[in-house]
């Protein structure tokens, strides 16, 4: 797939890892190297498949490769590149700052269905879902909350086909509640609700102090083409994890600790750099 006469690589995948740090990193890359790289979105599920069926170079996800989808027959790697979180968001004008943990469960699967429930104005909650049970959001949105990833929303809940609409949608409703990546949420006109009192800062997440927070891969070939290496290469290194640190995720080494603290690793040796990560992690317990 990489265009050799221009040196263009295609990525593919999460919008949420596009704007956590793809996109910056892609500038940065491009200028170190002259290697330029195209971005294209669509999601976790399209990104893994285009990078297995040849129609990217390489992919992002915010989740690991699923069997029910299919995924696991592909001969793909992944690679751990940040940390990122889910975010509680809603419309800039609502009153609220925070949830617990079993309101907002309760709000997602239509239990709850005023805001005056919660300490906030009588009005009805509109909650706003990812689409499908296997988009990075949506997936992780049931695991991470519901604690079951074939759980479902609410049967009022309006599902959205992206994470682009659904933010969007989440600034223009007034009673609205979403669930979406906190890199892209900081990027909105939106509110981001605390959980059980902790907000989703890049500090809280590293420290696994706030519950939502989960890997960012890149989605690869075995064997990557010389280009990609070098990208995987760079992005792993000093300079490339400070861009990741600028774009304001959470690096590899600032998360060290929740290697340890993360228990939804499903394939651990799909993904590439796992042991390196989990004996840093074991070396840093000594100290």
């Amino acid at each position: 797939m990489v265009e050799s006469a221009e040196k263009t690589l295609v990525w593919r995948g999460c919008g949420i890892s596009k704007v956590a740090f793809v996109e910056k990193a892609a500038r940065q890359f491009s200028r170190e190297t002259g290697i330029s790289i195209r971005l294209s979105g669509g999601g976790a599920a399209l990104g893994i498949q285009a990078t297995a069926e040849g129609g990217a170079d390489f992919g992002g996800s915010c989740r690991e490769c699923l069997a029910k989808n299919g995924e696991s027959q592909w001969n793909l790697k992944l690679t751990m590149v940040a940390w990122d979180a889910l975010a509680v968001v809603v419309h800039p004008d609502n009153p609220l700052d925070s949830m617990t943990k079993e309101q907002l469960v309760a709000v997602l699967q239509q239990e709850v269905s005023n805001w005056r429930e919660l300490g906030g104005e009588d009005q009805p909650i509109v909650a706003l879902a990812r689409k499908g049970k296997v988009s990075g959001v949506g997936y992780m949105a049931r695991l991470l909350i519901f604690g079951d990833p074939e759980a479902d929303f609410g049967p009022r809940v309006i599902r959205l086909p992206s994470s682009g609409p659904l933010e969007k949608s989440c600034e223009r409703i007034p009673n609205a509640v979403a669930i979406t990546g906190v890199s892209s949420a900081r990027r909105r006109n939106l509110k981001i609700l605390a959980v059980d009192g902790i907000l989703p800062t890049p500090q809280n997440i590293a420290a696994g102090r706030y519950p939502f927070f989960r890997p960012l891969y890149l989605v690869h070939r075995p064997t990557p083409s010389p280009e990609v290496q070098q990208f995987l290469d760079w992005i792993l290194s000093e300079s490339g994890q400070k861009v990741v640190q600028e774009a304001g995720s959470v690096t590899l080494q600032q998360g060290l600790g929740l290697m340890g603290k993360y228990c939804h690793f499903d394939d651990k040796s799909r993904i590439q750099n796992f042991q390196e990560l989990e004996l840093q992690w074991k070396a840093s317990l000594q100290k």
